[in-house]
């Protein structure tokens, strides 16, 4: 059982319906005890006034979404390097817990995916550099192999500890159900990574069928996902953070009331294990 307080909103799940000061409003109407807002959001409302909004609320930060996107340009460039500065800053303009990374595919045109993994470890090692001066975590996220080419290269809770492995302190993971459910080794790597590296967790579900790739995720007990046991998985290494609910959903949730929306999330947590 997750009690409401135990839930944090990311804004994705009422993206078409809210804005930050909606959302924040949303989550204590409802009880929630926590949020993780997109960049957009974030940028809509103005950093210092949404981290003041927040602030004031007192509901805990579980995350940024996000940083990352290191292949857009087909290498590392300024730009690129310099968006993800600011996203540290962000992050820590508004106390969140961490700093979500969603690293990018595929440079256009390429089929080198080693390459662009070594072009993503690489620009995650200089984002590092920054973070750990203003003492904010990397959490760096494993996107499901669908997303390879143009999304996130690195697709296993394996591949994203090969790269925490490498860069050392200040960066894990941010592991969400929707994306790493299916790996046979799940439960192993979960162990390996342990409390120090478990940062973030977001629940939602894997509808049969899935009508779309992006944007038709379920709420919580509408599909397949064990999010019983793989939440048991991350407590028992130590996790004790918010569960982060994050549903994009075109067809469904982004066309509800989004007070209805957070109602459901909130019996559904009751409903966990």
């Amino acid at each position: 059982m997750a009690e409401a307080n135990q839930l944090s909103l990311n804004t994705a799940t009422v993206s078409r319906q809210w804005n930050l000061a909606q959302c924040v409003e949303g989550c204590l109407r409802h009880g929630f005890g926590g949020i993780s807002p997109w960049r957009d959001k974030l940028q809509e409302a103005g950093v210092a006034e949404g981290a003041r909004l927040i602030r004031q609320s007192g509901l805990g930060v579980s995350g940024l979404c996000r940083g990352g996107w290191y292949t857009a340009e087909g290498a590392l460039t300024p730009a690129v390097l310099e968006d993800n500065r600011r996203a540290v800053d962000e992050a820590a303009a508004i106390g969140a817990a961490c700093l979500v990374m969603v690293v990018g595919g595929l440079p256009k045109g390429s089929r080198d995916i080693d390459g662009a993994r070594e072009i993503v470890t690489e620009g995650l090692a200089r984002t590092l550099d920054y973070a750990r001066e203003v003492g904010m975590p990397i959490a760096l996220e494993p996107l499901h192999p669908m997303y390879a080419a143009d999304r996130a290269c690195v697709n296993t809770t394996g591949q994203a500890l090969d790269i925490c492995d490498r860069l050392g302190e200040g960066i894990g993971l941010a592991l969400d159900v929707y994306h790493v459910w299916w790996d046979p080794e799940l439960k192993a790597q979960i162990a390996r990574a342990g409390r120090e590296r478990l940062l973030a967790f977001h629940i939602c579900d894997w509808l049969v069928p899935t009508r779309d790739l992006v944007l038709d995720r379920g709420m919580m007990g509408d599909g397949v996902i064990d999010i019983d046991g793989i939440r048991a998985a991350v407590e028992a290494r130590g996790f004790d953070g918010l569960l982060e609910v994050e549903i994009f959903s075109d067809a469904n949730w982004w066309e509800r009331d989004p007070d209805e929306v957070l109602s459901i999330i909130v019996e559904r947590g009751a409903a966990l294990a």
